[in-house]
């Protein structure tokens, strides 16, 4: 089954292309084998000889993400702390290679995102929420460090207050409420998600391609979010290994709040 869609769009300045998280069964939830499939395509746009002037990231099924896998995190719990670190720092390059387009990246997200969803929406260039769907770090009531870049991710578009907010109280929020604090650029009925994600996306193909590509290199350090992204994939693999984060994943099951003991 393939895990991730692909649509191209023409429009009278170029190409708009279009890529959506596809697995039904899990509500697109983030596995190893979608970011495999997620950065193959991301390799396909970047080494292609006619390039798209911006890329749109959505979901289909009428769903963004529901972020990491279950069945994946259980996992970690029978794997070492190197393992569980090697395959953390790869998991998240996978869906954060967004970040090595060239050009501009709209984050469709069409509905709720959580945790490392939230992460890959972070990590593109504009974004459009959903009014009424759920946004969310949850990390830290899991147990574990924000992971998939988000403690750099968050620092580097709204500062370490905000940052914060997100990612220490892990409230969660409407879309509504998201683009009130700025956290997205527009948000809007689920329905009118990609319709309004496709109206950025034609503005920013009317702009002269090279330019945004001078700009995107020298907006972005690649060598800091790269430093943060070991640390997340350190700190979550030890997280991974306690009593804690088996503790939030019986209450996932359960359908509570986890007690945590811290250990």
């Amino acid at each position: 089954m393939g895990l991730i869609k692909t649509e191209i769009v023409d429009v009278y300045s170029g190409k708009i292309q279009i890529l959506k998280l596809d697995n039904p069964t899990t509500r697109n939830s983030m596995t190893r084998e979608m970011g495999e499939a997620f950065q193959e395509e991301i390799h396909k746009i970047s080494s292609s000889s006619e390039k798209p002037r911006c890329v749109i990231i959505t979901g289909a099924n009428n769903v963004f993400s529901s972020g990491g896998d279950l069945k994946l995190l259980k996992s970690f719990r029978e794997k070492s702390l190197e393992e569980n670190k090697k395959f953390m720092y790869e998991f998240y390059n996978s869906f954060l290679s967004i970040r090595n387009l060239a050009c501009p990246v709209v984050g469709a997200v069409n509905g709720h995102a959580i945790g490392a969803a939230l992460s890959l929406a972070f990590a593109c260039d504009f974004r459009i929420f959903s009014e009424s769907s759920k946004y969310s770090f949850n990390f830290v009531r899991l147990g574990i460090h924000p992971g998939m870049g988000a403690s750099f991710l968050t620092r580097e578009l709204f500062g370490i207050q905000k940052a914060n907010n997100l990612l220490q109280m892990a409230h969660v929020y409407t879309g509504k409420e998201m683009y009130d604090m700025g956290y997205c650029n527009d948000a809007v009925p689920s329905e009118d998600v990609i319709k309004r994600s496709m109206e950025f996306a034609i503005e920013l193909s009317e702009v002269a391609p090279l330019a945004l590509q001078e700009l995107k290199q020298n907006t972005y350090n690649k060598e800091d979010l790269q430093a943060a992204l070991k640390k997340e994939a350190e700190s979550q693999a030890r997280n991974f290994l306690t009593e804690d984060f088996g503790e939030a994943l019986k209450s996932l099951e359960e359908k509570r709040n986890a007690i945590f003991k811290g250990k």
